[in-house]
């Protein structure tokens, strides 16, 4: 595996690889890698010729009062672990090689990004999927792969890229889970004992949420409350939003039996925000049930 640290270097590589007709998968990761990272690099190793990874904690993507400074961060164990996967290149820049000065241009899906997590995060997706951006005009990858986990993140990437006509294909790859059920975060690590073990009511609520839609529950807004007060029983649990969606559009709906639905949770769990969804109910013919 071969360690990259500035843009010159990964654009040559970049140019390599066209120059040798060598497909790239791109997983794009912030680090403290977990079983869930890996599994996307499984991935774009089965589908690829090269496959990159980047770790970047994106400074744009944080708020003023968010865990820029205390986020996870270990280089070498990550190094060991994609090594160990068989990762080709690892781009791993410092915050002044990606940004050499302040940023004034700025890519923004302002109604998929404003809402939901986006709502309680003003910003957070303007700065994802800028970098996203500069990362797609650096890396070139054929296939970039994001986890289902970051539900809402996955829908913007794939507005952009549609919307941007950028020539790459977004590969969506479902949730992993720990034993218990909670999705596999690097931010699982600031949990204490305590808070780890009260963090299983959030994959509980989805199963609670798919029990009501089974139960025969059609109205969202009593769907939702239900779901709130939930995840409210557990006491070092807090839910800042408990929603019920379209699960390609992210619209509201008017009704939960009408088709699939996306039930998108952002539960605080003492300090730390965890993310959820499953989409449950029924495709159009009736026939299957969808879950992520």
């Amino acid at each position: 595996m071969r360690l990259v640290k500035t843009v010159a270097e990964l654009r040559g590589l970049t140019a390599t690889f066209r120059r040798d007709g060598k497909t790239v998968g791109f997983v794009p990761t912030m680090g403290f890698l977990h079983i869930g990272h890996l599994t996307l690099v499984a991935k774009a190793k089965a589908e690829n010729d090269i496959t990159v990874v980047s770790i970047f904690v994106n400074p744009l993507q944080f708020g003023a009062n968010e865990d820029l400074a205390r986020y996870p961060r270990d280089l070498a164990r990550d190094s060991a672990l994609l090594k160990e996967a068989g990762v080709d290149i690892l781009f791993a820049p410092e915050v002044t090689e990606m940004y050499p000065r302040p940023m004034q241009t700025v890519v923004d899906v302002p109604e998929l990004g404003s809402q939901l997590e986006g709502a309680v995060r003003p910003g957070h997706f303007a700065g994802v999927t800028t970098v996203v951006t500069k990362l797609f005009n650096l890396v070139q990858p054929d296939a970039a792969y994001f986890g289902e986990k970051d539900y809402q993140q996955v829908t913007l990437i794939r507005r952009m890229v549609e919307d941007l006509a950028q020539p790459v294909r977004v590969v969506p790859v479902a949730t992993v889970r720990e034993a218990d059920g909670l999705a596999c975060s690097s931010r699982n690590v600031y949990l204490s004992p305590e808070e780890r073990a009260a963090a299983v009511i959030v994959p509980h609520a989805l199963d609670e949420a798919q029990r009501l839609y089974h139960d025969g529950c059609d109205d969202p807004a009593t769907f939702e409350a239900a779901i709130e007060k939930f995840i409210a029983a557990e006491t070092l649990a807090s839910p800042e939003v408990v929603a019920v969606r379209d699960p390609d559009t992210l619209a509201p709906v008017a009704s939960l039996q009408a088709g699939p639905v996306l039930v998108a949770l952002f539960v605080r769990v003492g300090s730390t925000r965890l993310l959820d969804n499953r989409v449950i109910g029924r495709d159009k013919t009736g026939k299957q049930e969808a879950a992520s």
